[in-house]
């Protein structure tokens, strides 16, 4: 597509990933909508890139609901969802809590899901979209301590293809990025600050390269990890 026909809602765009690529996006031309549960953050970060701001919490079915309906009628038009709110809870078995991991699913599964079914049920009237989930390389493998944060974005990459194989017949893009470890919160002054590794723009620019494919072809995941972090 041509990024300066976007229209775009990025969840979770107060911050990190989120705000990179809503910033990419507007940069690039876009018409873009951020939403964020933190107001005075949501609309300082909106009103840096010139986006608009949404105030909402994805894990709350009827905001979610709301949020998509905003987006229409604040852009004029809608045809992309970066389906990127989320976070993340570490805990290990033996200690974890079901109230702690029902948390971490209400923003990263079922959010995700109302958001993307909503802005779906847009995109196929208008034969015409493009919902990007971001997962995390989480959603391909395990490690000690995330059951609650892994099983979301395996969950996350299991309605990725579900919703693929549902909405390519409306032309209606599905697609999914993996980033590894991203320092989304930093600045070079920070003493842990580590140049080698990912920042928030690497990611922001895998995934406006994923849309601006011509809408004829798409990419259906991609994974993305720093070259050699350590050394």
């Amino acid at each position: 597509m041509k990024i300066d026909k976007a229209r775009a809602l990025v969840t979770g765009g107060s911050s990190g990933i989120g705000f990179e690529t809503a910033k990419l996006l507007a940069e690039r031309g876009a018409r873009v909508a951020i939403c964020g549960r933190d107001e005075v953050r949501l609309e300082k970060a909106a009103k840096k890139i010139g986006a608009v701001a949404i105030h909402a919490d994805v894990s709350v079915e009827s905001e979610a609901v709301r949020l998509v309906a905003d987006v229409v009628r604040e852009l004029g038009d809608y045809n992309v969802l970066v389906n990127n709110a989320g976070f993340g809870s570490f805990t290990p078995l033996l200690e974890l809590e079901l109230a702690d991991m029902q948390s971490v699913f209400a923003t990263n599964v079922f959010g995700a899901m109302v958001v993307a079914r909503e802005s779906a049920r847009h995109f196929v009237r208008k034969k015409s979209g493009n919902i990007v989930n971001v997962a995390s390389t989480a959603a391909q493998r395990g490690f000690e301590g995330g059951t609650a944060y892994v099983a979301s974005k395996f969950a996350l990459h299991g309605m990725t293809e579900c919703w693929r194989a549902e909405l390519r017949k409306a032309n209606v893009r599905v697609m999914q990025i993996n980033p590894s470890e991203v320092q989304t919160e930093f600045s070079s002054r920070r003493r842990d600050f580590n140049p080698r590794k990912l920042v928030g723009a690497d990611i922001a620019q895998a995934i406006v390269a994923m849309l601006e494919m011509e809408d004829r072809a798409f990419v259906t995941e991609m994974s993305v990890w720093a070259t050699n972090p350590t050394s």
